[in-house]
Parts: C-alpha cells; sequence; structure tokens
C-alpha cells in the first residue's frame, strides 16, 4: 500500500500565462481577461466602422444617406417633433452630462469612496478626450441639407453627444445598481433610463440631421468600449485590496457602495 507525499501548489510566478489568465482567484485573472476582452471586441468594430467612414464605403453612405433623407423629410412636416428633438439634445448634451458627472462624483467623495469617483473622473475625461481627437483624425463633414431643421460645428464622426451619453449611461448603471440588491423594480428602471438616454439622444442627433447614424453607432460603441476598459481596471484594485468579486452588471463595480461607507472607501 503506497502512500503519497503532501502536494505543492504552484506558485503564480511558475505557471503558464495562460494558466494565470484564466484563474479566477488571480487578480490579474479570469475577470480581468473577460474585461479586457470585451473591450477589445467594442473597439474592433469600431476600428472597422471607422475604416469604412474614411474610406466612404459606397454601401455605408447610402444608408446613412437613406436614413438622414428619411428623417429630415419627416421633421420638415413636424415643427414639434423638431422642438422636442432639439429639447433633449440640449439636456442630454455633452455639457449637462459632464455636470451630472461632476455631481456624482462629490456625492462619491463624500462618501468617502475616492477611488470610485476618481473611475467616474478617469471615465469622463478619457472617452471625451477620445472622442474630440478621433474628429479630428477621421475629419469626416456633417450632413448637409438643403433646408436643415437644425446646425452644428465641427467633425462628424464620432457623435459626441451619442458617446458622451454612452459613458453617462455606464457611469450611472455601474454606481447605482449596488442601490438596485433585491429591487428588480429599480433595476429595470436604472436600465430603462440607461438604454433611454443612450437611444433618445442617438436618434436626436440624426432626426435632426446633424449626424449620420454610422457617426452615432461609432458614438456608442467606443463609449462602450472607454467603459469596459476602466470599469476592468477599477475592479482590478478592488481585488488587489482585498475586496470581494462582482459582477458588473449585475453589482455596479463598488457593491459595497449600498452598505455604509467603510474603511476602504
Amino acid at each position: 500500500m503506497s502512500s503519497s507525499g503532501p502536494r505543492t501548489s504552484v506558485p503564480p510566478s511558475g505557471r503558464s500565462w495562460r494558466d494565470r489568465r484564466l484563474d479566477r482567484d488571480h487578480s490579474f485573472g479570469l475577470r480581468l481577461t473577460l474585461a479586457s476582452v470585451a473591450a477589445f471586441l467594442l473597439l474592433v468594430p469600431f476600428a472597422l466602422l471607422a475604416v469604412l467612414v474614411v474610406g466612404a464605403w459606397p454601401p455605408l453612405h447610402g444608408l446613412d444617406a437613406a436614413v438622414t433623407d428619411a428623417l429630415h423629410r419627416f421633421a420638415a412636416d413636424h415643427p414639434v417633433w423638431v422642438r422636442a428633438m432639439k429639447a433633449w439634445t440640449h439636456l442630454a448634451s455633452p455639457g449637462p452630462l459632464r455636470v451630472a458627472a461632476l455631481v456624482v462624483v462629490v456625492w462619491l467623495w463624500c462618501r468617502r469612496a475616492r477611488r470610485l469617483a476618481l473611475w467616474v473622473v478617469t471615465t469622463m475625461v478619457v472617452g471625451g478626450a477620445l472622442g474630440a481627437l478621433l474628429k479630428l483624425l477621421v475629419g469626416r463633414d456633417r450632413p448637409e441639407l438643403l433646408d436643415p431643421v437644425a446646425r452644428a460645428a465641427g467633425f462628424s464622426f464620432p457623435s459626441g453627444h451619442a458617446l458622451n451619453a454612452t459613458l453617462a449611461a455606464g457611469v450611472l448603471l455601474l454606481v447605482f445598481l449596488p442601490f438596485t440588491r433585491d429591487r428588480p423594480v429599480a433595476r429595470v428602471l436604472l436600465w430603462t433610463a440607461a438604454v433611454l438616454l443612450v437611444g433618445v439622444t442617438g436618434l436626436s442627433r440624426v432626426a435632426l440631421g446633424v449626424h449620420w447614424v454610422s457617426d452615432v453607432l461609432g458614438g456608442c460603441l467606443l463609449g462602450m468600449a472607454v467603459v469596459a476598459a476602466t470599469s476592468a481596471a477599477f475592479r482590478t484594485w478592488r481585488e488587489q485590496a482585498g475586496l470581494p468579486a462582482s459582477r458588473a452588471t449585475v453589482d455596479g463595480v463598488a457593491p459595497e457602495l449600498a452598505g455604509p461607507p467603510g474603511p476602504h472607501g
């Protein structure tokens, strides 16, 4: 009858790169890997869309033109619709959304959730800066209509309104999801508010004839990629700080926020 000796665990430094990437218990393991893959998968269609925009791919241009013409004809016959779209596009413009994000930052700072406040600032600033830089690099002109119902300055791709609405919606969700724990109605309302913020903002820009559909799609894809990347970095810090892992789309990035402020902030 043979007896086996004590089993020794393999130290992280002796494990393969693949094993460390797929390790649920490692701070740079499976969760961060999946989040990084998600960010990459969002950047791939954005990059492809940008290439098609720069190359003026005829099918994409035809789709953009067809949607813009149809919505412009509708807007020309419905002034109430135009006023509603203008009111929404001003309300959900980058300026007011950044002010709202600043209010959230101040609130988080007062709750001693300072790293989470920094995550909100980083997400909004990085996303906004990327959008402004890409507008200059792509240099796409806005739609030119014979009788426009609205005007906007600057380049067109990606849509700054759609980008910032997506960033703000991501912040809204990931910060406040912990407060919807065991409250399914509140969770549905929060998700609905986030989706409406992005969807109606994007619709308003195309309906007013100041953006192409592909501009709005590009802004949304870029915004989601930024949120995925910054939230992955934040969740990595949480695990390194000894805080329990969470599912971002269910628990938010800081589930402990719904409880009393702790020493970790």
